[in-house]
């Protein structure tokens, strides 16, 4: 998710002294843009579904504010950021940072209480609606009407979805659309990964709270520690990573069409790591919202 906002500071950013910069080009430069894309996606995603099982021993907001913390500490150390920044630019990585916890702990509270598939459908209406709101063409309302059908594909499924888990996911998709807008102007201000490691930092501290009063102790277990650092890794450091390592190497356009199939791929996921076996009205929905999110992206 974070890519997109990024990619105008992405590929400016200083050279890394350890030399772990050079060293992943080099890696990466081997293995074509689409196949990062899709590689990142499903590291996103099985990251998610992997999330939810851990809910058990430290609670939603536990095992996000891990993800945070972890992630934070990696591109920290990865870019090393500066503190020095201007008043502006301080409020804007605060704002993104914030954004970001919401975003995370939104979604997180949604997929504990409706499938995985399903709430990453909902919470992609957030990009969606961005790209088709900032679009003048009217072929846009199209796109609009089918994620809406989508959506109410979703709600008649047999027994309901969880009204709350529905709700959280709306903000979620809300928090992801504030995203985008804030995330671009952070990518203007900052250079590098710096902007989004300080904005990572933030959200972790912003979720910290959360994460103290959900799981209290039990974050300190060394078990729940080392599958909060992998959750990590597999739902920020490699997908972020990977995803602005695509854009430097084909158009945003191609890269937003890829970037659609995610509602589609946490469907797979859940079904494959959770058993979260969805109808054939919920497949159609997704595929509703997959379709409206491919047009959105190749009309703007």
């Amino acid at each position: 998710m974070v890519a997109v906002n990024m990619d105008g500071a992405s590929s400016r950013g200083r050279p890394l002294r350890s030399g772990v910069q050079p060293a992943l080009a080099r890696g990466f430069g081997a293995v074509p843009p689409p196949v990062l894309v899709l590689l990142g996606v499903i590291s996103l995603q099985v990251g998610a579904a992997f999330a939810k099982q851990l809910f058990a021993l430290a609670g939603a907001s536990g095992v996000v504010t891990l993800r945070l913390l972890f992630a934070a500490l990696v591109l920290v150390v990865v870019w090393r950021p500066s503190l020095r920044l201007d008043r502006t630019t301080l409020l804007v990585v605060v704002g993104y940072g914030s954004v970001l916890a919401g975003m995370n702990i939104c979604l997180y509270q949604a997929i504990e209480r409706i499938p995985l598939g399903v709430a990453v459908t909902i919470e992609f209406l957030g990009p969606l609606g961005v790209a088709v709101f900032g679009s003048k063409r009217k072929l846009d309302l199209l796109w609009a009407v089918l994620a809406g059908l989508g959506v109410l594909l979703l709600s008649r499924v047999d027994g309901g979805l969880d009204l709350v888990g529905v709700g959280f996911a709306l903000a979620a998709a809300v928090l992801w659309a504030s995203y985008i807008l804030v995330g671009a102007k952070l990518g203007s201000r900052t250079s590098g990964g710096s902007g989004l490691a300080l904005g990572m930092a933030v959200g972790a501290l912003v979720a910290l709270p959360f994460g103290i009063s959900g799981a209290g102790a039990q974050l300190l277990s060394p078990a729940v520690l080392v599958a909060g650092l992998v959750v990590a890794l597999m739902s920020s450091v490699v997908p972020y990573s990977l995803e602005l390592e695509a854009l430097r190497r084909m158009p945003p356009r191609v890269f937003g069409v890829l970037m659609s199939l995610e509602p589609a791929v946490a469907a797979l996921a859940g079904l494959l790591v959770l058993h979260e076996a969805l109808g054939v009205l919920q497949w159609v929905a997704i595929g509703c919202v997959v379709l409206a999110s491919i047009g959105a992206t190749r009309s703007t």
